[in-house]
């Protein structure tokens, strides 16, 4: 069932909002409870009922894990939770590489070692990415005491909770759990409809109408390379960046949406974009980027190595480079590592993360160099440095996001060669004849006046992507992004409020007015009317 589909919208969320209310407000919380876990695990055995299996086993092995650790008991010595906590987390894993990773390895080992092992595809589970890596969080959490609740149902609830349960945003425990108590309980049904349907509505249009209606001019383009086509440096960079905002409006739109529904039950979930391609720096640009996968690679393995890297090298003693290698090197190399693979059971996914591990690296040790030189600078202009650091930020994630999108490295290469320009440099017919002498250069080095989009790729008039690229582009860049047009009414003094760091706009911010519901009105309207062909989100295959 997909958040974007008639039967979500018109069928299943007005059931499991009417159920919840009419049991919380008549019966008690409790029974509201039961009925939201009820639903979520319709909402996801939608797909496939026989993966119900798998994830009720996941939830009732990492409660008893967690209760266990969370467990006071005199008896019980620091080497037995440790090897509880080392026992939970390996579980988790070998179940996740199961099934995302199994055929991946047979396929690299047969390769490798020149075999033949046949083995069965594996359909992998949805969601399972997210609801792995939230249960080994709870269990790293539990083992630090930092988990008050033993609640069974609740615990339920905490994992399976529909708006987050595919796609995220991944959630902590000790954020979650006061919500499911309090929060229920002091709720105003009305304030939270329909603030949540507003966050819905934009995070609806979004995905429908902004992110499926640029995908027909990045898909074409990312077959054809995998085809072996040569691509002009126009279709290269048009599904480069129709891809890169593709990508964004789908993944922002999916957890706009996940917000939105979160708090038409009363829940606050985490925001996990902030207008991500504004950044000026990668590390910038990782913090408003799927925020909360971030904090959680950041929390549990980036501030961990480096706080024990640095340890170590403060110990023996190391110069300036071997504690640049050991606190920076390693634990980026290594924690994006992971980012990458997360992402995909694929070389492609673990070079996209290792090259944003090498853009990371590269940033800190630029920064090292402007703090032991403050004397240096290459550009006077603090607003002109901006630009270039935009520049480079923004050309380095389009650059990196080929491997996202790619099947094949060789498909990759195709896009980064003709990107730079290595193939054929094809423009307009129309030009012929406008460069004078140096026309004769252009033609002997590789310069065809045959089309900018002489391969035909796209079914559609490609310079109708170029509008669609520059509007997406504008709306990225210069408007406000949807935690900031929602803020007054959905973050302030909550919980996480303290993400939304940027400038609040003064100009489009949603408010309960009869002009702001006619326009979500319209915005939700032409979203369902653009659901003529349902199509899953691009993170669902993560």
């Amino acid at each position: 069932m997909l958040f974007n589909s008639y039967i979500f919208i018109f069928i299943f969320l007005p059931l499991t909002l009417f159920g919840f209310y009419t049991l919380n407000n008549r019966i008690s919380y409790r029974s509201a409870i039961v009925w939201l876990v009820g639903a979520s695990f319709v909402f996801y055995g939608w797909w496939n009922p026989a993966y119900l299996i798998l994830i009720i086993s996941s939830i009732v092995f990492n409660f008893i894990a967690g209760f266990y650790l969370t467990k006071e008991n005199k008896n019980q010595g620091k080497f037995s939770r440790r090897m509880v906590l080392i026992l939970g987390i390996a579980t988790n894993l070998l179940i996740l590489g199961y099934f995302k990773y199994a055929n991946f390895f047979i396929d690299n080992l047969n390769l490798l070692i020149d075999t033949n092992i046949i083995f069965y595809e594996i359909i992998l589970p949805l969601g399972i990415s997210f609801f792995t890596f939230q249960q080994i969080t709870y269990l790293v959490d539990a083992y630090r005491n930092e988990v008050m609740e033993y609640s069974l149902l609740k615990y339920c609830l905490f994992v399976t909770f529909f708006p987050q349960l595919i796609a995220g945003p991944i959630v902590h425990h000790k954020n979650m759990m006061p919500q499911f108590t309090k929060t229920l309980k002091l709720q105003v049904p009305s304030k939270n409809i329909v603030i949540g349907f507003a966050i819905f509505s934009l995070g609806l249009f979004k995905k429908v109408i902004l992110a499926d209606g640029i995908a027909a001019y990045s898909s074409p383009v990312f077959f054809a390379a995998e085809s072996g086509v040569l691509l002009t440096i126009a279709e290269a960079w048009s599904g480069a960046l129709a891809y890169t905002f593709q990508l964004y409006f789908d993944f922002s739109g999916y957890s706009d949406m996940a917000v939105g529904l979160g708090r038409m039950f009363g829940i606050f979930l985490p925001i996990n974009f902030i207008s991500p391609y504004k950044s000026i720096s990668i590390v910038e640009f990782w913090r408003k980027w799927h925020i909360t996968l971030s904090a959680v690679i950041r929390d549990y393995i980036w501030d961990p190595i480096s706080l024990t890297m640095t340890r170590y090298a403060i110990n023996n003693k190391y110069n300036a480079t071997g504690l640049f290698i050991l606190t920076i090197v390693i634990p980026v190399t290594f924690s994006f590592f992971w980012v990458g693979l997360w992402h995909g059971a694929g070389w492609t996914f673990v070079i996209f993360g290792l090259v944003h591990g090498f853009y990371i690296t590269t940033y800190n040790l630029w920064i090292k160099i402007k703090f032991k030189y403050p004397k240096i600078k290459l550009v006077k202009s603090r607003q002109l440095a901006r630009m270039i650091g935009w520049s480079l930020t923004f050309i380095s994630v389009v650059s990196s996001l080929i491997l996202f999108r790619a099947e094949t490295f060789s498909g990759a290469l195709i896009f980064w060669k003709a990107m730079i320009g290595l193939h054929d440099i094809s423009i307009s017919e129309k030009l012929i004849g406008k460069f004078g002498f140096i026309e004769g250069w252009m033609t002997s080095n590789g310069f065809l006046f045959d089309g900018f989009y002489h391969n035909g790729i796209f079914s559609n008039n490609p310079y109708i992507g170029l509008v669609w690229i520059v509007a997406l582009m504008f709306i990225s860049l210069c408007l406000p992004n949807v935690s900031q047009i929602v803020h007054k009414y959905h973050y302030k003094s909550k919980i996480y409020s303290s993400i939304v760091s940027q400038k609040k706009s003064l100009l489009i911010q949603w408010r309960p007015t009869f002009y702001w519901s006619i326009f979500i009105s319209l915005i939700f309207v032409i979203s369902i009317l653009g659901l003529t062909q349902v199509s899953e989100f691009l993170y669902f295959q993560f």
